[in-house]
């Protein structure tokens, strides 16, 4: 059988394709962004076609580049934007509206109500998460509330509910399989992850009919095969996982104690739990890691809204660079003696505050800030939540996350400045490994050892190497000056 193994990684900006060989190496890869749409303040949504014609074409593109035909791939591996929810038409595969995304906060209000009305203990108890708009369960339920007729359609057993995997798993089989792995229903507000099953309770709360709902999968599983006039030949999908438990897998994170940090759009810092189910007492989420053999690893999450979006914000919002590249040069370039900072709330502030009202505000400008403190102010905001979180981490799991060395893959690791300030602030090492493409790679790694061709856990562990590690070199006293300053500013931005 061929090693190759292709990994579809279906991003919120855009969807990729990556083909590894047998010795776990990049060989070939395909990518297509598409559009984002911003239909109302605090609304983001992706049309559901475009994302599917965006995996297809990249797939078809990474097997031209790769000078391979589809049945020599062995398996493929999916990861995905988790939260971003969509309903469609169980005889026709059509969505009955676009994907609302994992970044849109149009639930607030509902969230809200939910809050008052005493639900919140029974959600956080039963999935883990908090009652915020980010999270699946909510915007299924607003879909079925808003668009005409989706409710009694839903209840007559004609429209199905899922996450992106579940989209494109139905896709691709050609409507055979409708199905998610464990990692993806732990983010929807309705998967009770003690019992591995959809809550009834929760389920009438929100008004969503199971019916509609996924089979749950092991994270390593058999999801079906794709349609042979997609690529050529079915190719079986045996990888499932979250955007970010799949990095967490791809940076081998597998002892209790571990943790990553994925700097995207986003920033999600994972904390290895083992099979313990940490309830935080500092609003983290307490979620799967992954599932495998029917045995479930636990995970402490930090979200953060908004990472490299932040660096976006300087590239296309204030248009004081050109590409994101130029962010950390220019800040290196900051002027040290001021004391600016970017508070990056444009879509409310995740853990630990979780204040979906509170948006972004700048700090302690002066006559002389430009463009180099604005950069530097961008990108030390992502060093500063990193920092609430995994101070949030230590209080929830004191004996383990104490000396914590923090693994980072995304796109703004590339950026030496970046990552040293982000080991200055946490006052630990920050480990950036060869391979970057570690979500794309965790993927690849389930599907990969299902298939019998990749290395089983242990041996994948050991194939993991360090590119740089960033030691903490800031002094205390300035450490400490800034730190404080940064918990004022987002003090004065929360809404409350």
């Amino acid at each position: 059988m061929s090693g190759y193994i292709l990994a579809i990684d279906q991003g919120t900006t855009s969807s990729r394709a990556i083909i590894f060989d047998k010795t776990m190496q990049v060989v070939a890869v395909g990518q297509k962004e598409f559009p984002q749409h911003y239909p109302a303040s605090g609304w983001v949504e992706h049309d559901p076609e475009d994302i599917w014609k965006s995996v297809v074409s990249t797939v078809r593109t990474a097997l031209r580049k790769a000078k391979l035909e589809a049945g020599d791939i062995a398996a493929i591996g999916i990861t995905n934007q988790r939260e971003t929810a969509l309903i469609w038409e169980k005889d026709t595969g059509k969505p009955i509206h676009n994907a609302i995304v994992w970044q849109d906060r149009r639930t607030a209000p509902m969230c809200e109500k939910l809050k008052k009305a005493g639900h919140e203990p029974l959600f956080a108890k039963t999935t883990g998460l908090l009652l915020d708009p980010y999270f699946s369960g909510t915007k299924f339920a607003w879909m079925l509330d808003k668009v005409k007729g989706a409710r009694r359609r839903a209840e007559k057993g004609e429209l199905l509910a899922g996450t992106v995997d579940s989209f494109l798993i139905w896709r691709l089989t050609g409507g055979k399989q409708h199905v998610t792995d464990a990692t993806n229903a732990s983010r929807t507000l309705l998967f009770d992850i003690s019992s591995h099953r959809w809550d009834d309770k929760l389920l009438g709360i929100l008004g969503i009919p199971e019916a509609m709902l996924p089979e749950v999968k092991d994270s390593a599983d058999d999801f079906g095969v794709t349609e042979k006039k997609l690529f050529g030949a079915e190719i079986p999908i045996l990888g499932v996982a979250g955007d970010q438990q799949a990095a967490t897998i791809g940076q081998a994170c597998f002892e209790p104690g571990m943790m990553k940090s994925t700097y995207g759009t986003g920033c999600f810092a994972v904390l290895n739990t083992g099979d313990k189910l940490v309830r935080s007492k500092n609003r983290l989420l307490s979620t799967i890691a992954y599932r495998l053999d029917g045995k479930t690893t636990y995970a402490l999450e930090g979200s953060i809204f908004v990472a490299g979006a932040a660096v976006q914000w300087l590239r296309d919002g204030i248009k004081v660079i050109g590409k994101a590249a130029e962010s950390g040069e220019l800040a290196a370039q900051a002027d040290e003696s001021q004391n600016v900072y970017l508070v990056p709330a444009f879509v409310g502030l995740g853990a630990p505050h979780w204040d979906a009202e509170a948006r972004g505000a700048i700090f302690g400008l002066t006559r002389n800030s430009g463009p180099a403190e604005f950069a530097q102010a961008a990108l030390e905001s992502v060093a500063f939540q990193t920092r609430d979180l995994l101070d949030a981490m230590r209080k929830d799991w004191k004996s383990k996350a104490a000396g914590t060395v923090l693994r980072v893959d995304g796109g703004m690791v590339a950026s030496d400045w970046t990552m040293q300030r982000l080991a200055d602030f946490l006052e630990a090492p920050v480990d950036r490994p060869t391979i970057l493409e570690t979500t794309a790679l965790g993927a690849a790694w389930l599907a990969g050892s299902r298939a019998g061709v990749w290395p089983g856990m242990a041996d994948f562990a050991k194939s993991w190497k360090l590119e740089h590690r960033f030691e903490p070199t800031m002094d205390a006293a300035t450490r400490k000056k800034k730190i404080a300053g940064w918990r004022e500013a987002v003090r004065r931005t929360l809404s409350d």
